[in-house]
């Protein structure tokens, strides 16, 4: 979003913002500056307001203009002030004038990887997988409720009570998601997934101990070789940061078309399509769901179909998709093991309201999926990839796996830090005949456990 965007944006009346939420206001320590801060960031939107009527403005000049606008300011009402504390001033205002207020300080700090706001007063914050509760605070519910629609305005989407959550993303690909009164009790809340700037790759999971080098060569292959992998785990397991990876192992020369609910995908490729889900507008109308686009994208001839997450009746799709040609399909679901996945991807094919025998589902699910990478959060905040599970096929009414390779954790060392080891199970997996027709050949060594 440009700043113009976002100047732009400031002119949400606090009527406006009253009309979108009953939760009540609690009397709450002021910011000792708070008043000051409040009428100068009104004066500085007025006066923007004025100039931008007059033709566009450029970000630099924008930027430049708020910070003689906040100079003056201060000047005029603030008297003397220590630097450091006129320096605060200075840098909450320009963050509320073209940012988004409390929230950008979080932001720029790349150590963190989730944001948390329960409320104008509870901030949590993840760092390196710890929870912690930060020292950023809101005005109000007000207050949070505009950086809300700060966040959701400039890509077409909308929050109120009528349409009380939102999913969305910031301007850097950041997954966001709000929800406000009357179905959150506390008021309006906002949860941030950060992503890296640049992609982790492949070393980088290795050296967080994610997986190990040969894990890593298993799974480019099994990628190049156009196997159909599925990428299982739980909330915030790091699945989407495990799609990134394995998606940068795809050809550069192939077609590929990516889904998702709100766009987080960071492929380099030369030839991405990318597609995003819409909402139903305030009629309730005009919603594109995931299984439109999953049908659709295959009018589209691609050669790989990248679903960021299947939930529900898209799956169905998904699975058609990759028993009808559309090899190296790559997706991820929420479950807590490989065979859990399984079971979620029956109860998803059911959602799409096709009367279907159980048998005929699973026979489905066997020959469309060759692989479950099973990701885990640990107890200590780790990120490990526990099992990498072959999919075999059928055997009566039962869809048989084995394990290539999994996670063994030992205990816990002083610091409640997690002790194991990924180990190769020693099976070597029935599709390695496919890789060699591809060209792609394994040496057998990576599948023999260490000692």
């Amino acid at each position: 979003m440009s700043l113009l965007q976002r100047i732009e944006k400031q002119r949400l009346t606090e009527e406006d913002v009253a009309t979108k939420t009953k939760a009540p206001i609690k009397e709450e320590k002021q910011d000792k500056y708070g008043e000051l801060k409040n009428k100068i960031h009104k004066e500085i939107i007025e006066k923007l307001d004025k100039e931008l009527k007059q033709g566009k403005a450029s970000e630099e000049f924008l930027a430049q203009r708020v910070t003689e606008l906040i100079t003056s300011c201060l000047d005029r009402d603030a008297g003397f002030l220590p630097y450091s504390e006129r320096q605060g001033i200075t840098s909450d205002i320009m963050n509320e004038v073209l940012g988004f207020g409390p929230l950008e300080s979080l932001l720029k700090n790349d150590a963190i990887t989730e944001i948390m706001v329960n409320g104008p007063k509870q901030v949590y914050v993840e760092k390196s997988g710890k929870i912690t509760l930060s020292d950023i605070v809101f005005r109000d519910h007000e207050h949070v409720l505009h950086i809300i629609d700060k966040i959701v305005s400039p890509i077409g989407r909308r929050i109120d009570e009528s349409m009380p959550m939102v999913d969305a993303r910031l301007p850097d690909g950041s997954r966001v998601n709000a929800i406000i009164p009357p179905l959150s009790l506390k008021g309006p809340c906002i949860t941030i997934r950060k992503f890296s700037k640049d992609p982790f790759k492949i070393q980088d999971l290795i050296r967080f101990g994610t997986l190990t080098p040969n894990m890593g060569k298993f799974l480019d292959a099994s990628v190049k070789a156009r196997l159909n992998i599925l990428i299982s785990g739980g909330t915030g397991s790091g699945k989407t940061t495990a799609l990134n990876v394995l998606s940068s192992f795809i050809p550069n020369h192939e077609r590929i078309v990516t889904i998702e609910d709100a766009a987080e995908l960071q492929l380099h490729q030369d030839h991405v399509l990318s597609l995003e889900t819409r909402a139903s507008n305030i009629e309730g109308k005009g919603a594109i769901t995931m299984r439109d686009l999953v049908k659709n994208s295959l009018r589209m001839r691609p050669d790989r179909i990248v679903v960021g997450e299947v939930r529900s009746g898209e799956a169905l799709d998904m699975l058609q998709a990759m028993n009808t040609g559309h090899d190296g399909s790559l997706t991820t679901g929420h479950a807590n093991s490989p065979r859990d996945m399984l079971a979620r991807l029956e109860t998803m094919v059911l959602m799409a309201g096709m009367d279907l025998p159980v048998r005929a589902i699973r026979e489905q699910i066997a020959s469309a999926i060759n692989i479950i990478v099973q990701q885990s959060r640990m107890r200590d905040g780790s990120r490990k990839i526990t099992h990498i599970t072959e999919v075999l096929g059928m055997e009566g009414d039962t869809i048989v796996m084995q394990d290539i390779f999994n996670y063994m954790q030992k205990g816990l060392d002083d610091k409640g830090n997690i002790i194991g080891e990924h180990r190769a199970s020693g099976i070597v997996p029935k599709f390695l005949n496919r890789m060699e027709e591809e060209g792609i050949t394994l040496p057998k060594d990576i599948f023999i456990p260490s000692l």
